[in-house]
């Protein structure tokens, strides 16, 4: 189990930037349906966790723009990871799975772009 645990470190670390980020994007989006199968299930705490574990993911994406080089594109991930942040937080304490899967199609199509470029 320990070589399984080392073998995902290593795939992660020695990624470029680019499949990171794709990576990463992959990770909110599973997480983000694990939260809407949360809110279907009655289940709030497994709704709360997920949608957690998707915001940090969101987070780290925003925090790591760098908005010099980025010029206006970073801008505008900012504003969009932004806005997710915030319509997350609603769809948590709302129970509201059309906003969660709101994010997901933005994370999809963000995902889609990352992908032709990595």
């Amino acid at each position: 189990m320990k070589g399984l645990e080392t073998y995902q470190e290593m795939a992660v670390t020695t990624q470029n930037r680019g499949r990171l980020i794709v990576l990463l994007h992959d990770g909110a989006i599973k997480f983000l349906k694990l939260a809407i199968k949360g809110i279907d299930d009655g289940d709030m705490e497994t709704k709360g966790l997920y949608i957690n574990k998707a915001l940090a993911i969101i987070d780290e994406l925003n925090t790591v723009l760098d908005m010099e080089a980025g010029g206006e594109v970073a801008v505008n991930l900012r504003q969009l990871y932004i806005f997710m942040t915030k319509h997350l937080n609603a769809a948590n304490m709302k129970k509201d799975p059309q906003k969660i899967d709101e994010v997901i199609k933005l994370l999809e199509e963000l995902n889609q772009g990352w992908k032709a470029i990595s």
